[in-house]
């Protein structure tokens, strides 16, 4: 786990939402972070990747039931800034797209991600349970 701020502002990616929402070995991993009290950020291609990935595995209800807890959060749309900013973290990091939008997202807003995926390992402001 790497945490470099004390930022209560996180954003939890896609991997750590649906470890949460379908229960799986690390959903109690994700919950302390997804149940606080804390600031949440949901960038829109998280809305897109996690309804994508539930309607095709586990329905539509579980796929509403997240958007619903979604929308209560703080929905950060792509705009340009982002994605430029993306496709350089992509170039320095070798990140995949939609992971670079998500840390670009994280970083331009002074959260700290949280995630289970590995290919953020050892990058700044990002905790891996």
């Amino acid at each position: 786990m790497t945490e470099t701020t004390v930022s209560e502002l996180w954003l939890i990616d896609t991997s750590a939402w649906l470890e949460y929402l379908t229960q799986d070995q690390n959903a109690a991993k994700f919950a302390p972070f997804i149940e606080s009290g804390s600031s949440t950020l949901v960038p829109t291609i998280v809305l897109y990747e996690v309804v994508k990935v539930l309607m095709r595995q586990r329905g539509k209800v579980v796929a509403d039931r997240f958007i619903s807890e979604a929308l209560r959060r703080v929905v950060v749309p792509l705009d340009e800034e982002l994605a430029l900013a993306a496709a350089h973290i992509s170039n320095e990091t070798r990140l995949a797209m939609a992971d670079a939008i998500i840390y670009a997202t994280a970083q331009a807003h002074q959260a700290q991600l949280v995630t289970g995926d590995a290919a953020f390992r050892g990058l700044p402001n990002v905790i891996i349970p």
